[in-house]
């Protein structure tokens, strides 16, 4: 006797469909702001790493490995360690200049900013800066800002390499930025807790923003469009809003204890903190004067530092040696 298997297979791939389609749909998971793609082994000795700064053409992370005396460079496209520059006596600040390929390095332990070459990595010259700590470059004057004792900022050529001036400060010096629209400098000073505005046009202190309420201000932020200045404050742990005219405290937003690096991510409307209690935190702009903390991505203790590159979205945050693991860079991309 013949059976009919063709009609019955198709008869049952047709109940098939017709139980899927009657099946509600679940609902997708919400798109996370900042997505892990990608974990770079370092190096190194267990304890803290700090800075790092980007060559986002030639694709290099360079990464200030504090506790092991070393300038790391990671090339991101091969997701690997390239080299380890040693002899970098704490290590804390690092800036690229692309126009020129050279790194520029502030060493505390030396009391020295290295300049490197980007090619070769050898040393072109060493500035005596004490306990240098913070770097930037400004590629619109081809400028090198240092933090450095006592209660001072170092400006150098990046060109010529030679120190042209150097700024006294009313407090030691900690993270500042360069305004985008304006010559002028941000700058923290945790003691006491204010936030200096240089003219770097002037080269001297125009004017300072007392903090009320809350000290041992670290990191800072800039959004140029909006005229806020974010600093980031351990005591209590949050992020404060100013008004980058005046100074006035907008508003301040709960965080994780421990901050040392902040980003603004003008594109998405969004501010990372990176907070060394083993957060990395996501603060929401909803508009100038209003924000909220609207994630916490769990990361390891003493993960503190890292960097935003708006160019492609990218979140490089540095983790020490734990867990019997290597320190390593962490990738993320942010979202949408």
């Amino acid at each position: 006797m013949k059976t009919h298997t063709r009609p019955l297979a198709l008869a049952a791939a047709v109940a098939g469909l017709l139980l899927l389609a009657a099946r509600p749909l679940l609902a997708s998971e919400p798109q996370r702001p900042l997505e892990l793609v990608q974990t770079i082994p370092l190096k190194g000795k267990a304890g803290r790493l700090d800075h790092l700064a980007l060559d986002g053409k030639g694709r290099r992370l360079f990464v200030a490995n504090l506790s092991n005396d070393s300038l790391d460079i990671v090339d991101l496209k091969a997701g690997k360690l390239l080299k380890q520059i040693p002899g970098q006596g704490k290590i804390q600040g690092v800036a690229y200049a692309p126009d020129l390929d050279r790194i520029f390095v502030g060493n505390g332990a030396d009391g020295v900013c290295n300049a490197f070459d980007g090619k070769d990595y050898s040393l072109l010259k060493s500035f005596k800066l004490p306990d240098a700590d913070n770097v930037r470059y400004d590629p619109r004057s081809a400028r090198v800002y240092v933090t450095h004792a006592e209660h001072s900022l170092t400006v150098i050529d990046a060109k010529a390499l030679k120190s042209l001036a150097t700024i006294k400060l009313p407090g030691p010096p900690e993270a500042f930025q360069l305004d985008a629209a304006k010559p002028r400098i941000f700058l923290n000073c945790p003691s006491p807790g204010q936030v200096v505005v240089i003219d770097t046009a002037k080269q001297e202190v125009a004017t300072s923003y007392p903090l009320e309420g809350a000290k041992a201000n670290y990191p800072l932020a800039l959004d140029a469009d909006n005229h806020r200045v974010f600093v980031g404050c351990r005591k209590p742990p949050v992020v404060l809003a100013l008004d980058a005219k005046t100074g006035k405290e907008v508003t301040r937003i709960d965080i994780p204890g421990d901050i040392d690096d902040l980003f603004y991510d003008a594109k998405r409307k969004r501010l990372y903190a990176t907070c060394g209690d083993g957060f990395l935190a996501v603060i929401e702009q909803e508009d100038a004067d209003k924000y909220k903390l609207i994630e916490k991505l769990a990361t390891v203790k003493q993960a503190r530092t890292g960097l935003f590159d708006p160019e492609t979205g990218r979140f490089y945050l540095v983790l020490p040696a734990h867990d019997g693991k290597e320190p390593e860079v962490q990738v993320y991309q942010a979202n949408p």
